[in-house]
């Protein structure tokens, strides 16, 4: 077997038994190798060598075509499989790791797409990736660079492997909030570190509320057309869309400022879409647009880009911009003045897939460098034309698109003048068929059950008469599709329901002229000539919709002899049977998760409503309004009956809140006198299959009432799979789709569910704790300290501190032993931490030096240059959340920014404080500007008690082992 080797992989020091162990492994002798499967690590299939007694070699395999290599990743030593990188924790006995032969390893072979014909370095982020000779290339080569590529090229993957190389401050940002979040994950993806580096991921919109939150919510396409809707009486002769690209694309994107409306009357006729009897109206259009947003409290992008330069600072020593035919002049402008040294910067893009009205071209891009002559000079620009996705008809097709737009408009550019490659993909299919009743009935019944089959239409207003005759919730519009891949496309009507439009762009192309093999850079004749600017969006859309495919497409149209299918060289074929494989319920599941987290709501609903069809679940679910109704039957009315107090006494129970249970034990409620040696069983009762291996049970439920139904208690399947530390429930919830940001009503989600757990028992915090924290952690947490969105990634110290205090926040409160100050200190944070594996909070982290110097440069106020204003200091080493933050949150499909003592439910909490800390809350209530709450009916019962009586008893005392580790030796105030 031929030898690869990971980029990362040091042998030093095992130079010798290394090669040793190598030739044999490539010899296929694995006994000789003393070769053994890591098995259980649902991260990887790894194997181990052995190079000498006490020092081991990681490896995996991987297939391209028929040839199946090895991949060397990683020197163990020490058998310290703990600390190594791929494992991540995973806890390894060497007595019972089984032998494995070759030819049974090989058929678990990781598929490479690609692999290159001689050199035998690979690059990793999810998968092994092979470069390719230009790819390489631009690998090594410095920046200043920008790198051209088509879909499927792997120009994000490049970039990504280039931002390794980067030292300090880094910054990865695109237009997408998906392909930001998606990005990061592939970067941090088998436990990838950067000691010198610390690297940022953010959408465009992110970037900007980094430097300063707008007043807001960003405006959309649709909240304009809704808008230009009430203003058409007044403008009857402008297009709605071409009125938000002029808008977007020249009025508010130059990086030298807004336009004036004498400097938009002066522009050339290729700058603008409309002639200059127009654009007087266009700009009243736009004057009244600004008032709109400011009215509507909307912003826009560009606008606010124009705002923020006055703000930005000088802070990252590296930035990767990503999709950048999606960011305007000035927005691109504004990052690079975020840069400490001019031309540390990669930029990538494709031209042919704007569908996002902006103007761009590559060479305002460079305008913006040419002011430094001595940077233009250094300036780098590579293309990318091999396609590593989709099929080569659909890639065929696409280039002979291509080969039209220059025929017909000329060059855009000089960058955008290639072709693309088809590399390892599909041959696949292209198939043009007639728009007729028959065919469409066919091809619904066969594919609207299926994952792999998606529709798309030019613009939103298409969708209705879709709909019609496709029954998929894969329903896309074609800004909707940018981003989004699928085995089977489906285009429907796209050239016939813009017929004018597709007949211009193919007139007086020569068919002839078509069959060049590279594009000549050439432009076009007529410089009045505008078509390009009016088109363009036709023809990129198309782009875009060819390329989503990863395999076969289906193009529906109702003129099959327009003039564009010829030179596509299109036919109609005889109609073949489509063979579609119905997605099973768990598929469904997974789409409708991944669609909402890519912000398509709307299918990821229609999926949910037409496929899944969840019922609602039958039992009452303890909530919030549920738990305060509880409260006042029992403490305020005094209602007799056991019911509702076994549920309260359930409720103390699950969701630690102790005083609870005392109060039922002062209340003379039998149960809860037994309360501590019935507590875990009392705790886990509404989802005691969970804990059970076996969890067939639970996925039906799942497919019943939707995988984020809610509990008797208020979780969701995910919290109750974390919390019972069932790992294998946990990832076949993910693999549906559950969500990890799903909270209970005290803010705590799934990972803030297994925390608990990890601190109070120290078995579970050593077994499961690390793979649980692996599948859990969202990549990052976004808080908003007022004035600036503030990221918090996984890797940084202050991101498990963080979720520490989140997870433990509520027994500032309900726990008796805690400090008046209901606050936290350095001591109970590393007691909580004790047994956790080093895999998750490293040993140099838990020394309560460290955590004292995290949470003292992040006090608002303190004088430090990476201060994230995370806590307020209420005593001597007490700490609590600063009020000011707010953390993201999506309310009815929209993300907005709420109150961090909101999200935790600090109200609600201060009807289950103990008496000594619920007048905190109300500082901190204020402190917040929140409401401040009257005394709960809880807390008025327990204030009618004498003292004597108030005091706490031994049921509330006690805590879940011990105190969740946070209230050891804290001396009760009262």
């Amino acid at each position: 077997m031929r030898i690869l080797e990971y980029i990362g992989l040091d042998t030093a020091g095992f130079a010798k038994p290394y090669r040793k162990v190598a030739e044999a492994i490539g010899a296929g002798d694995f006994r000789a190798a003393q070769v053994k499967k890591l098995s259980n690590l649902a991260h990887g299939k790894f194997y181990r060598a052995k190079l000498d007694d006490t020092n081991r070699l990681l490896f995996s395999l991987v297939r391209h075509g028929d040839e199946v290599c090895v991949l060397m990743l990683e020197v163990i030593a020490n058998h310290d499989y703990d600390k190594s990188r791929f494992l991540r924790g995973a806890a390894i006995d060497e007595s019972k790791i089984p032998d494995i032969d070759v030819v049974e390893a090989g058929r678990d072979a990781q598929l490479l797409r690609y692999l290159h014909p001689e050199r035998t370095t690979l690059h990793l982020l999810d998968k092994p990736i092979s470069f390719d000779d230009t790819q390489h290339a631009i690998y090594h080569t410095p920046a200043p660079l920008i790198v051209i590529g088509s879909a499927g090229s792997g120009k994000t993957a490049l970039t990504l492997e280039k931002l390794k190389q980067a030292k300090g401050d880094v910054l990865y940002v695109t237009h997408s909030a998906y392909l930001a979040q998606s990005a990061r994950d592939l970067y941090y993806a088998n436990g990838f570190e950067h000691a010198e580096q610390d690297a940022v991921f953010l959408s465009y919109r992110e970037f900007i509320e980094s430097i300063h939150v707008p007043q807001g919510r960003e405006a959309h396409w649709r909240d304009f057309a809704a808008w230009f809707a009430r203003m058409k009486q007044s403008f009857r002769d402008i297009d709605a869309h071409q009125a938000f690209e002029e808008i977007r694309g020249v009025l508010s994107a130059s990086a030298s400022g807004v336009l004036s409306r004498e400097d938009y009357r002066a522009l050339g006729v290729r700058q603008s879409i409309f002639a200059e009897d127009k654009r007087d109206a266009l700009y009243d259009l736009f004057e009244k647009y600004r008032a709109w947003l400011t009215e509507s409290n909307l912003f826009d992008l560009n606008l606010v880009a124009q705002a923020w330069m006055a703000r930005a600072q000088a802070r990252y020593d590296f930035v990767v911009i990503d999709e950048v035919q999606d960011i305007t002049p000035v927005q691109l402008a504004l990052v690079l003045k975020t840069l400490k040294q001019a031309g540390h910067f990669l930029l990538c893009g494709d031209s042919n897939q704007i569908v996002h009205p902006n103007f761009f071209s590559w060479s305002q891009v460079k305008s913006l460098f040419w002011k430094d002559p001595a940077l233009a000079e250094r300036q780098e620009l590579r293309v990318l034309s091999a396609n590593f996705r989709n099929g080569q008809q659909a890639t065929r097709v696409a280039n002979q698109l291509l080969k039209i737009k220059h025929n017909r408009f000329g060059s855009i550019d000089r960058e955008s003048n290639y072709l693309v490659q088809p590399v390892g993909g599909d041959v696949g299919a292209v198939h043009l068929w007639p728009d007729k009743d028959a065919s469409k009935k066919e091809l619904n019944q066969q594919t609207a059950k299926s994952t792999q089959f998606a529709v798309l239409v030019m613009r939103d207003e298409d969708k209705a008469e879709a709909r019609k005759h496709f029954s998929t919730p894969l329903l896309f519009s074609i800004h909707e599709a940018k981003g989004l891949e699928y085995e089977n496309i489906v285009l429907y009507r796209f050239v016939s329901s813009h017929r004018a439009e597709f007949s211009e762009i193919a007139n007086g192309v020569d068919r002839s002229a078509l069959a060049a093999e590279q594009l000549d850079y050439r432009r076009a004749k007529d410089k009045s000539d505008k078509s390009l600017e009016v088109y363009k969006f036709f023809v990129n859309a198309l782009y875009v919709a060819l390329t989503r495919a990863i395999r076969n497409i289906y193009v529906i149209e109702s003129n099959t002899q327009h003039e564009l299918f010829p030179l596509l060289e299109l036919s109609v074929a005889s109609q073949t049977r489509v063979e579609a494989r119905q997605s099973t319920l768990e598929e469904w599941q997974k789409e409708a998760r991944k669609l909402e987290l890519q912000g398509k709501q709307e299918q990821a609903d229609a999926i949910r409503q037409s496929i899944l069809k969840q019922k609602p679940v039958p039992w009452t679910v303890l909530d919030q309004a549920q738990s305060q109704s509880l409260l006042a039957t029992v403490f305020q009315q005094q209602a007799p009956g056991g019911k509702p107090r076994q549920q309260l006494l359930e409720i103390a129970a699950c969701h630690d809140i102790p005083v609870v249970a005392s109060a039922l034990d002062r209340m003379n409620y039998g149960a809860a006198k037994t309360f501590l040696q019935q507590r875990n069983f009392l705790a886990r009762k509404t989802y005691d299959s969970y804990f059970l291996p076996s969890f067939k049970n639970v996925l039906r439920q799942c497919d019943e009432h939707g995988v984020e139904h809610r509990l008797p208690m208020n979780l969701t399947p995910l919290m109750a799979a974390a919390s019972a530390g069932n790992i294998a429930l946990v990832e076949a919830l993910l693999e549906r789709g559950a969500d990890r940001e799903a909270s209970d009503h005290f803010g705590a989600n799934a990972l803030h569910w297994a925390m608990r757990e990890a601190f109070a028992d120290a078995k579970f915090a050593r077994e499961r704790f690390a793979r649980l924290y692996d599948l859990l952690a969202p990549s990052s947490v976004d808080v908003n300290t007022g004035e600036r969105l503030v990221r918090l990634d996984r890797h940084l110290s202050e991101y498990f501190l963080f979720q520490t205090l989140w997870a433990l926040f509520k027994t500032c409160f309900t726990h008796p032993q805690r400090h008046a100050h209901a606050a936290f200190e350095a001591r109970m944070i590393i007691e909580a931490w004790e047994s956790l594996p080093g895999a998750v909070v490293r040993a140099e982290r838990k020394k309560r030096t460290h955590v004292n110097q995290v949470l003292a440069r992040n006090e608002v106020a303190r004088e430090y240059a990476y201060n994230r204003d995370l806590f307020i200091r209420v005593a001597q080493g007490w700490y609590q959340f600063n009020p000011d933050l707010s953390v993201r949150r999506k309310i009815n499909g929209e993300e907005t920014w709420v109150r961090m003592f909101q999200v935790l439910n600090l109200p609600f909490l201060k009807e289950l404080a103990w008496p000594q800390n619920a007048a905190r809350v109300d500082d901190y209530l204020g402190f917040a500007l929140l409401p401040e709450q009257p005394p709960g009916v809880l807390t008025q019962w327990l204030a009618s008690l004498p003292r004597q009586a108030a005091e706490p008893k031994s049921v509330a005392a006690a805590t879940r082992k011990p105190s969740h580790a946070a209230g050891r030796g804290v001396k009760r105030r009262w």
